[in-house]
């Protein structure tokens, strides 16, 4: 659920006078969606928690607060606004921050997917936060924007067995899917591919590899 980036603005020109966001949970729900990722984060990706409460209020779906996390107060709203799970970036973490959001999200009784983009923020993971269950690996470089699926396959190698392993970024069709699959990825978070797609529900298909259904 993205209405916009920091690098290519609003995602779709119609948004900027409708973002049909319970529409779009409605779409991803029915063509087999497992979870929704509601971005909420104003500054760079115009969302809002509001988003998030009307959505778990009509779609019966998971769902997870995606907003960069620096703050208590946040894990409260995530909670009162009906979110499932919420987002850890290594990156925007200091190593105690990171043990402490996590165990106060936990204490919430919040899913917590922690994403990391390298060796280095994986390990501090795994050593760190041994009881994490699902670990997120963004494909994107936080400095230039590109995406590479090439990082998920590199640092899959080193999560052990029991974690639940969520690819982001740069999933794009339904080739990168097989080779996700493929490597033992179990989720994938998809965003522009499907909020920039012409036919949502095709592209939907397309990703899961369902057939078209016939009309005869």
């Amino acid at each position: 659920m993205k209405k916009a980036s920091p690098s290519l603005g609003l995602l779709r020109p119609e948004f900027t006078d409708r973002f049909d966001y319970l529409e779009i949970a409605k779409t991803y729900h029915a063509h087999g969606a497992s979870a929704l990722s509601v971005l909420t984060d104003k500054d760079f990706f115009q969302g809002s928690l509001d988003y998030l409460r009307e959505i778990k209020q009509s779609v019966p779906l998971p769902a997870l607060n995606k907003e960069f996390m620096v703050d208590e107060i946040q894990f409260y709203e995530a909670r009162a606004y009906g979110a499932d799970a919420v987002l850890l970036i290594v990156a925007a973490l200091e190593r105690q921050q990171l043990i402490d959001f996590y165990a106060f999200a936990r204490g919430l009784g919040l899913d917590v997917l922690v994403e990391t983009h390298h060796e280095r923020e994986l390990d501090r993971v795994l050593e760190r936060l041994p009881d994490a269950r699902l670990i997120g690996i963004n494909n994107r470089d936080l400095k230039t924007f590109t995406t590479d699926l090439g990082v998920t396959l590199r640092l899959a190698r080193r999560i052990p067995a029991g974690k639940l392993i969520v690819s982001e970024s740069g999933i794009r069709q339904r080739s990168d899917v097989v080779q996700l699959v493929d490597a033992g990825i179990h989720a994938m978070l998809v965003g522009e591919s499907l909020i920039r797609a012409e036919d949502m529900p095709a592209k939907i298909r397309e990703l899961r590899g369902v057939p078209v259904p016939s009309h005869a």
